[in-house]
């Protein structure tokens, strides 16, 4: 027997479990969008740049992607943050998330169409 005492690993009372994993999984959605930004800038500039095998140009669609998955990355990445800061206010902070996302889609919807138009 080891003399070493094992910690019992307790968390705040306050915090729930399901509070944890509300916010790891916004933390996961926001890495899934990084990832998907990195894995199409990373595809465009090995393919294009390096490799000059396929020529990529930037256009409206493209452009959509890069804005979209940045924004929702780092909005995702903020909400975490903001609710591992502010708990009591998860609820409020969650709803003023989801209707941000939705006008910054729809706001990037309008202007790639006015671009492409």
């Amino acid at each position: 027997m080891s003399k070493v005492k094992k910690k019992k690993t307790s968390y705040d009372s306050k915090i729930s479990k399901e509070d944890i994993k509300f916010e790891k999984i916004i933390q996961f959605s926001g890495y899934m969008f990084l990832i998907a930004l990195i894995l199409f800038m990373g595809g465009w500039i090995l393919l294009d740049f390096f490799l000059d095998i396929v020529e990529i140009e930037l256009n409206a669609s493209s452009y959509a992607i890069i804005l979209f998955t940045g924004i929702n990355s780092a909005i995702s990445f903020a909400l975490a943050s903001k609710i591992k800061d502010n708990r009591s206010e998860k609820k409020k902070l969650f709803f003023d998330w989801l209707i941000g996302v939705f006008l910054i889609s729809m706001i990037a919807i309008f202007a790639v169409s006015v671009y492409q138009w």
